[in-house]
């Protein structure tokens, strides 16, 4: 059994700021690092323990080369750097049998969740699939479903797993913390949030062998609309294949190819940093 991994950081438990989740942060960010390596190591090992055989870890933080390779374990291979093709979902294909989303965390739009944004807080306000406000799960969910692969393992804060359940029917969670606001929360102990994981994950595999998983369910056309902070941007969004502004400051992405709208809302995320002077 193939098992996937997409791996985030402001999910783990005990991060709640940004110098925990970036390379200027110094040594708050080495703790942090460390903080992942337990948890998605914690992912392996349940998976490995379900009867996973092979696991793929895609990097999906930040500069997406977080983590020191020759400490994963269960032999995972690691899908690290930046500017990959499908960004949080490079990897996943059709040859695998699960998805994991370990460390996610919830949209900019919705209710307070720690360190939330969606993909790049300088430029998406809002996201909304089919007219449900998503977050990067949902986004990402567009991928799964285009290879007809469930998300069968998702931890991260209590919103994180409201927004990514209706993409999840019959996954396994871990709730690794209690968002107070954007900057607070009430974080398990590491080691419980571990152990909880390793066991959810072992869960996860195993029902994804019983066929009690379904893949995320995302209809077909599929529309994605994003709200972004200026005009400007929208207007430099159209530039990327199928986008269309349908407002000020809102775009709109639809098809039937689930993985083109995808890969369409990636080129919006690069192309519109341009417009906000990085």
């Amino acid at each position: 059994m193939k098992i996937w991994i997409s791996l985030d950081m402001e999910g783990v438990a005990g991060i709640v700021d940004w110098d925990q989740c970036r390379p200027d942060g110094g040594p708050r960010y080495a703790v942090g690092c460390e903080l992942m390596l337990a948890e998605v190591n914690a992912a392996i090992e349940g998976a490995v323990a379900g009867g996973a055989t092979e696991v793929l870890l895609n990097d999906s933080h930040g500069t997406m080369a977080n983590l020191d390779p020759s400490r994963l374990a269960g032999g995972a291979s690691y899908l690290a750097g930046r500017h990959k093709p499908l960004y949080m979902m490079q990897g996943l294909d059709e040859t695998f049998d699960a998805a994991f989303f370990v460390g996610y965390h919830g949209s900019i739009s919705g209710r307070p969740s720690t360190l939330s944004h969606t993909y790049n807080p300088e430029v998406f306000a809002a996201a909304r699939l089919d007219g449900q406000e998503v977050g990067e799960s949902g986004i990402n969910a567009l991928v799964a479903e285009h290879f007809r692969v469930p998300i069968a393992f998702v931890s991260g804060d209590t919103v994180t797993w409201e927004e990514t359940s209706p993409y999840a029917p019959g996954a396994k969670h871990v709730v690794t913390k209690e968002s107070v606001t954007r900057f607070a929360a009430w974080n398990l102990h590491p080691h419980e949030s571990r152990r909880l994981i390793r066991e959810q994950a072992e869960a996860a595999v195993r029902a994804v062998a019983a066929g009690e998983v379904g893949t995320p369910g995302v209809a077909r056309p599929a529309t994605l609309e994003l709200d972004v902070q200026t005009a400007d941007m929208a207007e430099v969004a159209t530039w990327a294949r199928g986008v269309e502004r349908t407002g000020p400051r809102t775009v709109s992405i639809s098809g039937e190819d689930l993985l083109a709208v995808f890969r369409s809302f990636v080129a919006v995320n690069y192309i519109t940093r341009q417009a906000g002077g990085r």
